[in-house]
C-alpha cells in the first residue's frame, strides 16, 4: 500500500518556515537548536518534496519555535 501525503508535506514545511521565521530564526539556526543539519531543515521546508520526519524532530521544532506540535501540522485551505 502506497500512501501519498503531498499536501500535508507541503503544509508541514509552510507552517515550520512561517513560525521560524516569526521568532527571526534562520534554516541553521533553527537546525543547530534542534540538533539536525541544515540541509534536513531545509530539505523539511522544501515544497514539493516527500521527507521523513521522526516525531522526535517534529517535537523538537515545535519546542525550539514555542508553538504547539499540532500547529505544525494544521492544514490551512
Amino acid at each position: 500500500m502506497t500512501c501519498k501525503h503531498e499536501n500535508q508535506y507541503l503544509q508541514l514545511g509552510l507552517n515550520i518556515a512561517y513560525y521560524r521565521k516569526l521568532r527571526g530564526l534562520t534554516q541553521i539556526q533553527l537546525a543547530e537548536i534542534v540538533g539536525i543539519s541544515r540541509t534536513h531543515m531545509s530539505n523539511i521546508e522544501a515544497p514539493g518534496t516527500e521527507k521523513s520526519v521522526s516525531l522526535d524532530v517534529l517535537f523538537c521544532l515545535a519546542n525550539a519555535l514555542r508553538v504547539d506540535s499540532g500547529k505544525l501540522l494544521e492544514i490551512r485551505e
